[in-house]
């Protein structure tokens, strides 16, 4: 199939005020323009995938500015190449959003659903997806969640051990199921592919097993955009060349609001628990000084520092040090990377694919797999795994 045989792809996002989806939006509209590049987009080069002015946004945020706006209050993006696009960023405002500030603290706002039982927000996101699809003549729509991290439920509950307990939890409002879940279930019931870019806990067994019953791929957790990133592309290559690692200090500063929702100790715990998962599983034993810290420091931004410092002991005991400092950008790192999800996962819906996609594990720092399987993280791994699939015809 062509990429113009593709048609319309609708990608309704959770979070669409915030500063990755705002950058995504812009950057689209800035191709449409002919006035971008294709740098940071690691599959720009596929004319088989869905094109990437071929996408239409629309989704929800807690505040109802349009995304011209939201842009320029981010500050990601120079105000000219904001201005360039303003026109059409202007026309998209995000739609009332599901929220329960129990889950997450930090996160304030008024363009919101009042909290009412459980089966009446999912049937209000069932709602908004499905005019979504035939307001702009879209021929999909991929759910992708943006939002901000929310807090760990029980994840020991037997209300998301499988569906049918699930089911009966949303008759009874039970307080496990979190906004995440309830815009997960809606997009799987509604048959929209459905990918997690934050390190809410979604892939609960219960909406897992949903996703394989329907048919629909899912994707996820925690989009792997700097750090992590750099972290499993170094880990690997200590192991090949037998080089033990002692200890492992990251520490991150960001002063973006993504930074301050991670000041709350509930959400931060969230993040460190897939940023922590990786190191172990790569080497094949234990870390035991492995430290992560995450600092929101307001005056940073957007521009996120990530620094990692690194001991190793190599031949006859000696012992070695590595420093790194990635002086990074945030949203510049993670928006494109949406912008692929989007192409890669409407791909999978396009050949039947349903369920975990783990070629997808590429993107993220806890890859969503089937129950009881591990993940790998090993990025040139999970890299080959990928492009396999995607030569697969």
């Amino acid at each position: 199939m062509t990429a113009a045989q593709q048609g319309r792809t609708g990608v309704a996002v959770i979070g669409l005020g915030g500063a990755v989806a705002t950058t995504a939006v812009a950057g689209v509209e800035q191709m449409r323009l002919g006035s971008s590049t294709t740098a940071g987009l690691p599959f720009a080069h596929r004319e088989d995938l869905v094109p990437y002015e071929a996408l239409v946004f629309g989704g929800w945020d807690l505040d109802a500015d349009d995304l011209a706006k939201a842009a320029h209050v981010h500050r990601v993006l120079e105000p000219a190449q904001i201005e360039a696009v303003a026109e059409q960023m202007e026309r998209i405002r995000p739609w009332p959003a599901v929220a329960d500030p129990a889950w997450c603290r930090n996160a304030t706002g008024t363009n919101v659903v009042g909290i009412g039982p459980l089966r009446e927000r999912v049937a209000h996101v069932r709602a908004d997806l499905r005019r979504f699809r035939e307001s702009e003549g879209l021929d999909r729509v991929v759910v992708v969640n943006l939002a901000s991290t929310e807090a760990w439920p029980d994840l020991t509950s037997a209300v998301l051990a499988d569906l049918d307990t699930f089911e009966k939890g949303l008759d009874a409002d039970e307080s496990v199921i979190t906004p995440g879940m309830i815009y997960c279930y809606a997009a799987i019931t509604e048959g929209c592919p459905y990918v997690n870019f934050t390190p809410s806990f979604t892939d609960v067994p219960a909406l897992l097993e949903l996703a394989d019953r329907e048919g629909v791929p899912v994707a996820g957790k925690d989009g792997k955009t700097g750090q992590t990133f750099i972290k499993t592309v170094l880990a690997p290559a200590f192991r090949s060349r037998a080089l033990q690692v002692e200890g492992w200090y990251s520490t991150n500063i960001l002063g973006n609001r993504d930074g301050m929702i991670l000041d709350d100790p509930s959400s931060l715990a969230s993040k460190l628990d897939t940023k922590g998962s990786v190191l172990d599983s790569i080497l094949g034993y234990d870390v035991e000084d492995h430290i992560v810290r995450i600092d929101y420091y307001r005056p940073r931004g957007d521009a996120k520092e990530a620094w990692d410092n690194i001991d190793l002991v190599g031949f006859l005991g000696q012992r070695m040090q590595l420093k790194v400092d990635f002086l990074c950008r945030d949203s510049i790192l993670a928006a494109p990377l949406v912008l692929e999800l989007v192409r890669l996962i409407a791909e999978a819906h396009r050949r039947g694919e349903g369920g975990p996609q783990e070629q997808l594990g590429f993107f993220f720092k806890a890859p969503v797999t089937q129950v009881g399987k591990s993940p790998e993280h090993a990025l040139h791994v999970q890299e080959r795994i990928l492009l396999d699939w995607l030569d697969r015809r």
